[in-house]
């Protein structure tokens, strides 16, 4: 009867292999100090020794970047554990048995001390000793320094990184998971550096312990030969020197491999290429090998000198710049480095890179930002957005903002690109929508701007600027002064609440021109996994998208949330079996989605402030205005900036008194009404009687004068 394994009987003892190999491989080295090997197995775990070592070698040396091969420390650590063990069983075999001739300490410490040697045992323990000089002074302390010093600069550039990814993620160019991963490469990258500068000094350790080996094996092997197995000091000198020798050897090729292995793990860049390709890449020059080609011609023809090798050097070198190309090193595409079609880079004739002497190519990235929000900021304003310890402050105010009008609105603001402009005074910034500019203004990243309150009597010493968001007049002040500021009832306003604060007033007043199509079709795949099928039967087969996308862009205008996707939808939907251009659409939708917008304004429990219009003046208005599709007032310019001034001075009032009215007219003037003010009063609201809701208590705040206060226009 054969017995069946369970099912995943096979994949768990797969699986747990793994893990033990390494534990009973240690235990295995540790077992080599103190149990004797015979010569045999002692002999196979040399080769498998350097074996090893060329292994780790060759992996360092085409691995494409450092972090490739995190498991390096580890293998160091083990690969010089076996060395040494190794060591101390050879070491036992030498002293014990080593009398009895070269043969005794098995084939390879043999093989190594005769080769080696060459047949003089003074000749190998030199040899012996300038590989152990090679070894520590110049590849193990390089390793270390180098070592030493990325571990330091990589731990101290840490904070930098991570506040670099932050930005990038709140700007939208990094997804949450990617943001992860770059997280997660950032900490690995520190957790190598700085387990390479350990391990470092393992190599060094090693080089130290062997000479000691050697030392020991010299000196103990002489002493017992002589005195324990009656060997004259010549011929012991003679045997133990050169089992010593061969012994060491065997044990220091290795350890030089492995040297050489860690040298070139913390010596690469990070790059993405394999060393031999980065090195042939960039040393494939034409100016480079020019010169060398005629320097080697010229010392080919300097008589005395070994003139057919030169000149045969000189004609590889020759040949070599014949095929290389370019006048500079051309540098591999990093993480940050602009691709090979950007400025500056050069490529082979037609692959549309530039050549020398024509000048760099332009491409349409350098151009072109298609970034739909974007803050551009001077180099003196840099610390707030992130760039040195401390800072990024910036970063997390408009994050927050963003949050917020993103519900107001109803739907996500696009993330705000942060990027430094050399064309921009130190402390200047300034806000894009596209590729225009819809606000710009100054902040002083070492003050605090400082707005006085309606009891503000002292006139504080520092830079008189305006409010950028409201227009009040204010103070930069130096940070001292803030609690003579406070006292004086100054409202004090952080810099980078200034810009945050700016940013998001004109998010508020541009919302319309931030929603597109590929937004629109995020609000409709967020409400199709509560309501698939109005939004199946709704869009494209009644309404199309771009129709929709004009629709919620004319809504936005007039800052009603579009974050009842679903009455919008029944709505349009309904609509949907008359033609009606998008603004009529919007308009019909208006009373429906008004509460959202009035709860915003005013809390519920509150009386809702309105600024009302004269009758009289209502009627004017309304003989005033053009047929629609043209839809407007056709008002002169005394009686408009009457009106401006009057609604302006209405508003301001209001705002002093904790309050935010809304402006309401009859319902076939509210949209001429509203495009009217928008250019002189962005901030004001304006509804029709009709999106009124019977629910809402309301209370008259001002009403904007008779006809008798205005200039006459009955003409008209």
């Amino acid at each position: 009867m054969v017995a069946t394994p369970a099912p995943g009987t096979a994949g768990r003892a797969r699986l747990s292999a793994g893990p033990l190999a390494m534990p009973i491989g240690i235990l295995a080295v540790l077992a080599m100090m103190i149990v004797p090997l015979p010569v045999t197995l002692l002999d196979t775990f040399f080769i498998g020794n350097i074996l090893i070592s060329l292994l780790v070698l060759m992996v360092a040396v085409n691995t494409q970047r450092p972090l490739d091969f995190s498991s390096f420390p580890n293998l160091l650590l083990v690969a010089t554990v076996l060395r040494l063990s190794l060591n101390i069983a050879s070491t036992r075999i030498v002293l014990s048995e080593g009398h009895r001739g070269e043969g005794a300490a098995g084939m390879v410490i043999q093989a190594f001390g005769d080769f080696v040697s060459g047949g003089n045992f003074v000749v190998g323990f030199l040899v012996f000793v300038i590989l152990v000089i090679i070894n520590m002074v110049v590849l193990t302390k390089g390793a270390g320094r180098v070592s030493e010093v990325s571990a330091r600069f990589t731990l101290d550039a840490m904070p930098g990184k991570q506040m670099a990814i932050d930005a990038d993620m709140n700007a939208g160019l990094l997804s949450a998971d990617d943001a992860k991963t770059r997280r997660a490469e950032v900490a690995a990258e520190a957790d190598f550096y700085g387990s390479m500068d350990g391990a470092s000094k393992f190599v060094k350790g090693d080089a130290v312990a062997g000479i000691l080996i050697l030392a020991v094996n010299i000196i103990g092997g002489i002493l017992i030969g002589t005195m324990q197995h009656g060997l004259t000091l010549g011929e012991a000198s003679e045997t133990y020197v050169r089992l010593s020798i061969g012994d060491g050897l065997v044990a220091q090729i290795p350890a030089l491999l492995l040297s050489i292995a860690t040298a070139v793990i913390v010596t690469r860049s990070t790059a993405a290429a394999d060393m031999g390709g980065l090195i042939a890449s960039q040393v494939n020059l034409r100016s480079a090998w020019a010169p060398v080609a005629g320097v080697l011609a010229v010392l080919g023809i300097v008589p005395g000198m070994p003139n057919a090798m030169l000149m045969l050097a000189a004609g590889f070198a020759g040949m070599m710049a014949w095929r290389a190309g370019g006048a500079s090193p051309r540098r591999d595409a990093g993480p940050g480095d602009a691709p090979p079609s950007a400025p500056g880079a050069r490529g082979p004739a037609g692959s549309g890179a530039a050549q020398p002497g024509i000048g760099d190519a332009i491409t349409a990235e350098e151009v072109m930002d298609h970034a739909p929000l974007s803050l551009q900021i001077g180099y003196g304003l840099i610390p707030l957005a992130g760039d040195g310890e401390g800072g990024g402050v910036l970063v997390s105010r408009i994050t927050a903002m963003r949050r917020d009008i993103s519900r107001a609105l109803g739907f996500v603001v696009p993330g705000v690109r942060i990027r430094d402009d050399l064309s921009l005074a130190p402390n200047e910034y300034r806000i894009r929508i596209g590729q225009t500019i819809v606000g710009e203004d100054v902040v002083y990243p070492d003050r605090k701007l400082a707005i006085p309150g309606g009891n503000s009597i002292r006139k504080l010493k520092g830079i008189e600027a305006k409010d950028p968001s409201f227009g009040l007049d204010a103070v930069w002040i130096q940070p001292h002064q803030q609690v003579e500021a406070e006292v004086d009832d100054h409202m004090i306003v952080e810099p980078e609440s200034v810009i945050a604060t700016h940013l998001g007033q004109i998010l508020g007043k541009n919302a319309a021109d931030l929603l597109g199509p590929d937004e629109v079709q995020g609000l409709l795949d967020s409400l199709a996994q509560a309501a698939p099928t109005l939004v199946q039967s709704v869009v494209p087969k009644l309404v199309p998208l771009h129709v929709l996308t004009a629709v919620l862009r004319a809504l936005l205008a007039d800052r009603v949330p579009v974050s009842d996707m679903r009455r919008i939808l029944e709505g349009v939907a309904l609509m949907s079996a008359r033609p009606m251009a998008p603004q009529d659409m919007a308009e019909a939708l208006r009373p429906a989605l008004m509460p959202l917008l009035l709860q915003q304004i005013c809390p519920l429990g509150r009386p809702l402030p309105l600024i009302t219009l004269d009758p009289d003046l209502e009627q004017l208005l309304l003989r005033t205005r053009r047929p629609a599709p043209d839809e407007g007032l056709v008002v002169d310019g005394g009686l408009a900036g009457t009106i401006v001034r009057s609604l302006s001075a209405a508003l301001e009032t209001a705002l002093g008194n904790g309050q935010r009215p809304v402006v309401i007219v009859a319902q076939p003037l509210r949209r001429a009404f509203a495009a009217f003010l928008r250019p002189h009063l962005p901030d004001a609201i304006v509804i029709g009687l009709n999106e009124l809701p019977e629910t809402r208590r309301i209370e008259v705040a001002a009403t904007i004068g008779g006809v008798s206060s205005l200039p006459a226009q009955e003409a008209r």
